[in-house]
């Protein structure tokens, strides 16, 4: 199914238009992390000799830490980034917990998910080597994101998603003039759709998965935030709610770049769709790819079928840091979402609300104790999917005063 309220996609190829678009010039390359294999900075998205993952290698700034304008070019950026740190009542985890509770509150980007950051960052390399148009494959925020950038640079877009993909995620893709194409089954195949679409049109691949490397890079600033706004303290805790994983990435290499050491981080899944937990649970390396995803968290139902070595990777992030991967039960995330808007006047969507569920479950299972400091990252906006929060509200009272 193919929705655009500018019609078909040869009449949004006709828009792109040319932009000088370049980030701060840097010495940077492609490394692969299979066969460690070095590549020049182009719009490539898997190792050309194993088709392993890549990932940036850049130089770190002499001086200063790294700015947005380090990956994001000037008229590309909407603003996304340095979203607030707050603290929050140890009892919103438990009545028990006597420690530190803060939530990273990445519901402020413009377009309402932490996907604005690579977004920005992906599309920024992108327009810089020639692309004229983008498509990113997406369980709903990666492609409203794109949407939005897309249209503020002013190149047409093609979003493909699930059907099952939450109708105000989709409500949004469409209102930023983006071509949506919805595919049938899990976000797997919305995956290779893309893939097939970036071959047909040469448009660039915004795909926000490990695929493309130079928005994964970016994801290094939610890290380096983190540890600045902790007054340079390294929280024991930072609970992540993990799909393929860059956002693991991006807090790990963060914290690296800064101080040498990294937090235990928690990959927080659902029991719907855990791969990555599933194997941490197994003690395997690598991991497999989960059949039939169903969860109420969108967001984080990638079954990684094609890709699996994408949750290897994340894996061995969480491994490293001494971390857990932890699926947690759709009645926990809800719970978890109902109380961080009525208790903290915080509106997630159910995948922002995984990472304090699944910080609840470790705390009561003694896996965090009970003075840790724990950072839950809450990654969409309640706006993202009204749905979820149908029928968990309190009845309106009418009559009581006249309208």
């Amino acid at each position: 199914m193919r929705l655009s309220c500018r019609g078909a996609r040869n009449d949004a190829m006709t828009l792109a238009v040319p932009l000088k678009t370049e980030t701060k010039p840097q010495d940077l390359s492609l490394r692969c992390i299979a066969c460690d294999a070095t590549l020049a900075p182009t719009l490539v998205y898997r190792c050309p000799d194993c088709g392993g993952i890549l990932e940036v290698v850049r130089q770190k700034p002499e001086g200063r830490g790294w700015l947005r304008a380090d990956f994001v070019a000037d008229d590309i950026t909407l603003g996304e980034g340095g979203t607030p740190l707050r603290e929050l009542r140890p009892d919103l985890l438990h009545a028990g917990f006597k420690g530190r509770l803060l939530v990273k509150d990445e519901t402020r980007n413009p377009s309402g998910s932490f996907k604005d950051r690579l977004v920005a960052a992906s599309l920024s390399r992108a327009i810089a080597l020639g692309a004229t148009g983008i498509v990113s494959a997406s369980s709903g925020n990666a492609g409203a994101a794109a949407a939005c950038y897309a249209a503020n640079a002013g190149i047409p877009a093609i979003i493909v998603c699930p059907e099952a993909t939450p109708r105000g995620k989709l409500a949004q893709i469409v209102a930023y003039g983006a071509t949506l194409e919805q595919v049938p089954g899990h976000y797997g195949n919305s995956f290779e759709h893309a893939k097939r679409l970036c071959a047909e049109t040469g448009y660039a691949n915004l795909t926000t998965t490990y695929l493309n490397p130079y928005g994964v890079d970016a994801l290094r600033l939610v890290g380096q935030e983190l540890h600045e706004q902790m007054g340079r303290i390294v929280p024991d805790w930072i609970a992540i709610p993990t799909s393929s994983g860059p956002l693991v990435k991006g807090v790990f290499q963060g914290f690296m770049d800064r101080v040498g050491e990294v937090p235990r981080l928690i990959a927080a899944q659902s029991e719907g769709c855990a791969p990555i937990a599933r194997a941490f649970k197994d003690g395997k390396i690598d991991v497999d790819g989960w059949e039939n995803p169903k969860t109420i968290a969108s967001g984080i139902s990638d079954p990684l079928l094609g890709y699996p070595e994408e949750g290897s990777l994340t894996l061995s992030l969480v491994r490293a840091s001494k971390g857990v991967a932890y699926a947690v039960g759709d009645e926990c995330i809800r719970e978890a979402m109902i109380d961080l808007a009525r208790k903290a006047g915080l509106f997630c969507e159910p995948t922002g609300a995984a990472s304090l569920a699944a910080a609840r479950d470790l705390f009561m299972n003694g896996t965090i104790g009970s003075t840790d400091t724990v950072v839950c990252i809450v990654t969409g906006h309640g706006f993202k999917d009204f749905a979820a929060h149908e029928g968990v509200g309190h009845s309106i009272h009418r009559g009581s005063r006249p309208l």
